[in-house]
């Protein structure tokens, strides 16, 4: 079993900086990939921001040169730094995980979601 734990979200201003951070733990033998997806109320979930186990990043056009997603493996946690936050990245956001498992099993995995609001 693996568990996702995020943490991180709030309320901030326009302009402010929030980082998130997903937290892995349980039967991981490696990553493949690791990503950030966020949800707007009444809109569909879409991925924010990835990277691989090479790590290599890849970004949404929309928060391209404002976010970054980076990822401690001691840790193994992911993080999303989010800077000069507009009132339109308010969402629930969510992390996704690539696993091989312990019984080589791949398996996708995802968070409780945190919230982040930005007030303008």
């Amino acid at each position: 079993q693996v568990q996702l734990v995020e943490s991180g979200g709030g309320l901030v201003q326009a302009g402010g900086s929030l980082r998130l951070s997903c937290a892995a733990s349980g039967s991981i033998l490696r990553f493949n990939a690791e990503g950030w997806y966020r949800q707007a109320p009444g809109k569909q979930r879409e991925l924010v921001a990835g990277i691989t186990s090479g790590g290599n990043t890849n970004y949404a056009d929309s928060v391209k040169g404002r976010f970054t997603i980076s990822r401690d493996n001691a840790k193994n946690t992911v993080y999303l730094q989010m800077n000069s936050l507009k009132p339109e990245d308010t969402a629930v956001y969510y992390c996704n995980a690539d696993i091989i498992t312990f019984n080589a099993l791949r398996r996708n995995y995802w968070g409780q979601g945190t919230q982040v609001t930005v007030s303008s």
